[in-house]
């Protein structure tokens, strides 16, 4: 019973999904935005498809994120269920397991927001954790759990370093206590001391960890000045099924936006002629009433007009 509501509850979230992307789609191309990775719903798309490209780009941003080989990953129901009928529920980017039954999620954070998103990661990470334990089930069987964070924000301004990696650890001797837990936070804007670097020929392509190399694609694949060095990251598996991913993401937003187009023009047309009927009545009406005069000048009566006018009609 439990794998049906499970599977129910993914195939409600992946229709949910795809009806809150094209509606996103929709409003991207009536306001002439431009699509971008950094869009939590693209994101979301490009690593949750139902296709060999999307498929594959995830398994490699995984791999990348967790250093870890990943042979096969699989995206589960992004909804995670509070412990109590009062608690906060959560609706995660994209969530996965993969090789042994780990699991990772990957969240997009496009703004800096109010909220303490340090919190958040540990709240999701518990989360994680906490829905692995099952009745009978022995705590050494708990399989680690990665929160990834990429954010379009600087979380840790006292360091340039990327990624940030945190683990529960014995606070003065640093050892460990568990790794059942990561959470890993990519600050994009500290990219661009990397990407000023390699366009100034200080650093090549091959001195780019695979991590960095994924970070820029998404941070930057829209920067017409980044042009050449997006175009190099396709040598990388992984980033260019992402990009034939996106391929298809776009291909449903420019038919929005063709849709868009047809309805301006139409409506632009149907403005034109509104306006050129109106100036014909108009037009006719000036030279009803300069007649009408015409034939007052000439002494006609005015029943004689209105019969005259109305046989005219006839």
């Amino acid at each position: 019973m439990k794998k049906i509501i499970n599977r129910f509850s993914s195939l409600l979230g992946a229709s949910l999904q795809r009806r809150k992307l094209n509606k996103h789609l929709r409003e991207n191309a009536v306001q002439g935005h431009p699509l971008s990775v950094m869009d939590d719903l693209v994101f979301k798309a490009m690593l949750t498809m139902n296709t060999e490209d999307s498929r594959e780009a995830l398994r490699c941003l995984v791999s990348a994120c967790t250093r870890r080989e990943v042979s096969d990953v699989r995206v589960l129901n992004n909804e995670l269920n509070p412990a109590r009928l009062d608690g906060k529920p959560v609706r995660l980017d994209v969530k996965a397991s993969f090789n042994d039954g780990e699991v990772a999620n990957l969240e997009m954070q496009v703004n800096k927001t109010d909220d303490d998103l340090k919190n958040r990661a540990a709240y999701y990470s518990a989360m994680l954790l906490s829905g692995q334990a099952e009745r009978g089930q022995p705590y050494k069987n708990i399989k680690r759990v990665y929160q990834i964070f990429f954010l379009n924000c600087i979380l840790f301004p006292q360091s340039q370093k990327l990624p940030r990696l945190y683990r529960f650890m014995e606070v003065e001797e640093h050892d460990h206590l568990t790794e059942v837990v990561e959470i890993i936070f990519y600050e994009l804007p500290k990219l661009e001391r990397l990407v000023k670097e390699y366009f100034e020929g200080k650093i090549g392509f091959e001195n780019l960890s695979i991590e960095e190399k994924w970070c820029i694609f998404m941070r930057y694949r829209d920067d017409k000045q980044t042009e050449s060095l997006i175009k190099e990251l396709f040598r990388e598996e992984g980033i260019m099924r992402a990009e034939k991913s996106l391929e298809k993401v776009s291909r449903n937003y420019k038919k929005f936006l063709r849709d868009m187009d047809r309805k301006k023009n139409e409506y632009e047309r149907w403005v034109m002629l509104e306006a050129a009927r109106k100036e014909g009545l108009e037009k006719g009406r000036e030279e009803g009433q300069n007649g009408v005069l015409e034939l007052m000048d000439q002494g006609w009566s005015s029943e004689k007009i209105k019969a005259y006018l109305k046989g005219k009609s006839e």
